[in-house]
């Protein structure tokens, strides 16, 4: 009898522990820090005068987005054709303007709280404990993933680097001028070649997903990918399908985004893709942070 006893209240610590880890790392939100306020003394003033807007595109002095819809391996592809004057127009946002942990909101809502023309979901930094964090020049979290960790820099001129978390320091990148840095991956495609292998994958990822990349075709012009997957109209893109895909667009550098049902495109205030959360349903996920294009 003891001896059963005994098994089921081990049974109980080890179930209250498992339940305590679990809540912590997907749950309990920890607010470590207020955002800090983009620098707005380089930043480039709104539009002098009304911009063009259709169901599809936007068009000032300062900002051209143009997004198409394609069809490639049963996946419906949306596909923003970014132009911007100065890169003070490509900003990221954190969930509640808050750098911490599981502070989470959808994409939508941090596109609408932000004045973002176009915005797509980041990295989700805020699901990890580790990966360089640098958002608008701020560095947040400076412990690395790995060695081998690729992550993307986007540089003061508008160009993007892709680097592994073994070689420099998340301070060496702050400290060079390093506005943004994403830490999930992989590079898709660096200096015009896919760089992904056949069977990559991020994690435990299906080999079929939504996904999300950004891509510099050149400085201050971009490409904002989101795919739809999981669905009976989109099967979803393995990384390399989407690198195939991307490698059409002549595009200099690709680095995939988090993706499943976090990939979100916003443009206007409104929904471009059809996330899936939660299975084969539209339904947007809240998320730690995004990559925006506005001012």
């Amino acid at each position: 009898m003891k001896k059963k006893m005994f098994y089921i209240r081990d049974c109980l610590i080890i179930l209250i522990m498992t339940a305590a880890v679990l809540l912590d790392t997907f749950v309990v939100s920890q607010k470590y820090t207020v955002a800090a306020e983009r620098d707005s003394s380089h930043e480039t003033a709104a539009p002098v005068s009304a911009p063009v807007i259709t169901g599809t595109s936007y068009q000032d002095e300062n900002i051209s987005v143009s997004i198409s819809t394609y069809r490639y391996n049963d996946t419906d592809i949306y596909v923003a054709d970014v132009q911007i004057s100065d890169l003070s127009c490509l900003y990221s946002v954190l969930a509640d303007n808050t750098y911490g942990k599981n502070v989470t909101e959808k994409t939508s809502e941090m596109a609408l709280e932000n004045s973002a023309v176009l915005a797509v979901n980041g990295d989700y930094y805020g699901a990890r404990n580790s990966g360089y964090v640098i958002r608008d020049g701020v560095l947040y979290r400076d412990k690395a993933s790995g060695d081998d960790q690729e992550d993307l820099v986007i540089w003061p001129d508008g160009s993007f680097e892709i680097i592994t978390e073994g070689t420099v320091s998340a301070q060496s990148l702050a400290d060079a001028g390093a506005l943004q840095v994403y830490s999930f991956g992989p590079a898709l495609i660096e200096n015009g070649e896919i760089s992904v292998g056949l069977n990559d994958e991020v994690g435990r990822a299906k080999a079929s997903n939504p996904r999300t990349a950004v891509c510099e075709i050149e400085p201050l012009h971009y490409l904002f990918v989101v795919s739809d997957g999981r669905t009976d109209e989109s099967e979803g893109l393995s990384l390399y399908e989407l690198a195939e895909f991307l490698e059409t667009f002549n595009v200099k550098t690709a680095y995939n985004l988090d993706g499943g049902g976090s990939s979100t495109m916003v443009f206007m205030g409104e929904l471009v893709n059809n996330p899936t959360t939660g299975g084969n349903r539209v339904s947007e996920r809240s998320v730690s942070d995004a990559l925006c294009i506005g001012y």
